[in-house]
């Protein structure tokens, strides 16, 4: 080892705060260190080369080590490296405004840049409240969001984010968040009581909880109904067959704002830009975020329709929200030319023709691995739910999931060559997500050592 390389990981040891990390597990080994990607990969700081199976964090879309999005950064620094969006614009922000509106379903056409996806769901919820009050209708300011569900970590989105470990240590939260079920169909026995229900049954089931939400909150008391296309938290819940239809029909009957919370999803996560295009229907407003430049640089937005902009269009009224590094103007370039990517190289297609790929693969290891329960997602977004036994179902208990995610899979999977997620938020899961350039020999990879380390998982068991 090189004195730097020891100094950096000395660095990491004495000075570094990770974020969602238990600092404990590093009192003896090294802090692991990324220190370079190249397409589907990244190297850690001793050379060895990993499999992004999680695309950094559901956000390096077009894949690691493109040269023209660290050229549009600097291009822009050099010509305007900052300017707010108070009361004044920039180009590249209102060129990326345009854009994005010309690629959202509907109407929704107008657009509120923020750094972050939290900032982005705290901004939805900000809107939500103000728009309800100045259309006449004040007490709208509560918010339906689903169980186990993240929605960020600002004291808002975090209000509305379903699990309850994430929040216990910052509560008291914002008022005015109701939980209710997700869209886990693979847990639907016990969710509902009601033993074999049809995935539409479900979705249509689920749905209808939202509305007895509504009606039990009061509907002049709600405001808006926040949820992802995909849910991520859990292990990638997809919506039941007419589920979002019923949704949407549910917030039109009651005046609520539908909020389609896309933060992971959009940017071709699912094969299509945002989820509206994936499973047929238009929110009233999209919150977005990490793939806007693949994570080249920080960027967010709150997608708004145009109605709900109507109120500040005439008078004195202002939405009296910001954020300094807003459509930050190198973000804002970088955003454009990883847009371009998409276009020129058909990301989109490319992802809609390998999902059954994908798919098959993840759902072979159910061939020879009792421990694979569930397989479940769409597009570029998959989670694999562990099981004790696969006939009935039965879940690890608290102790057993600790010793089979922290305790060894985590790290062998990672010692594998193969970066993801192994994570207990609900039932415990293992999370795909790869940058959306990867193809059939990454996808044998992935399968390759996932089916290793879990047959390994199952005989300790």
């Amino acid at each position: 080892m090189t004195q730097p390389e020891h100094d950096v990981l000395k660095a990491a040891q004495d000075n570094l705060w990770l974020h969602f990390t238990r600092h404990s597990s590093y009192q003896k080994s090294e802090v692991p260190t990324i220190v370079r990607g190249e397409g589907s990969y990244i190297y850690d700081i001793h050379g060895k080369r990993y499999l992004d199976g999680l695309a950094g964090l559901f956000v390096v879309q077009v894949g690691h080590g493109r040269g023209e999005l660290a050229e549009a950064a600097a291009k822009q620094a050099q010509e305007l490296a900052f300017f707010p969006l108070w009361s004044y614009a920039h180009p590249k922000a209102a060129e990326l405004a345009q854009r994005l509106a010309s690629l959202t379903p509907g109407d929704l056409n107008r657009v509120f840049f923020t750094t972050s996806g939290s900032e982005a769901v705290e901004s939805a919820w900000k809107l939500a409240k103000q728009y309800y009050k100045l259309i006449g209708k004040p007490l709208k300011h509560k918010v339906i969001s689903r169980q186990i569900a993240y929605h960020g970590t600002t004291q808002g989105a975090l209000s509305i984010t379903g699990i309850p470990a994430f929040k216990q240590m910052f509560e008291p939260l914002v008022p005015g968040s109701v939980r209710v079920p997700n869209t886990n169909h693979y847990r639907a026995d016990e969710t509902t009581g009601v033993p074999g229900m049809t995935p539409e049954e479900y979705g249509y089931w689920a749905a209808e909880r939202v509305a007895r939400a509504i009606e039990m909150e009061g509907p002049d008391t709600v405001a808006a109904v926040f949820a992802e296309p995909v849910q991520n938290a859990g292990g990638c819940f997809p919506p039941p067959p007419g589920y979002w239809q019923r949704l949407r029909e549910i917030c039109d009957e009651y005046d609520v704002l539908l909020v389609s919370d896309e933060v992971i999803c959009a940017f071709g996560r699912l094969g299509t830009m945002f989820g509206g295009e994936k499973f047929d229907y238009v929110p009233d407003i999209i919150t977005c975020a990490k793939g806007m430049t693949s994570g080249y640089s920080p960027i967010g937005a709150m997608i708004a329709h145009d109605r709900l902009f109507e109120p500040f269009k005439n008078g004195d009224e202002i939405f009296a929200h910001g954020y300094t590094f807003g459509g930050h103007p190198v973000s804002a370039a970088v955003a454009l030319a990883n847009l371009d990517i998409f276009e020129r190289e058909d990301l989109l297609g490319h992802v809609t023709r390998n999902e059954p790929l994908f798919r098959a693969t993840l759902e072979s290891l159910k061939d020879d691995l009792p421990i694979v329960g569930d397989v479940r997602g769409s597009g570029y977004f998959w989670g694999i739910e562990l099981v004790k036994d696969r006939d009935t179902k039965e879940t690890f208990n608290a102790e057993e999931s600790e010793r089979l995610l922290r305790g060894f899979l985590s790290q062998a999977l990672f010692d594998a060559g193969l970066y993801c997620r192994a994570d207990d938020r609900g039932d415990p899961v293992i999370q795909l997500a790869p940058p959306l350039i990867a193809g059939p020999q990454e996808f044998e990879e992935i399968g390759g050592i996932l089916r290793s380390v879990l047959k390994e998982a199952w005989a300790r068991l």
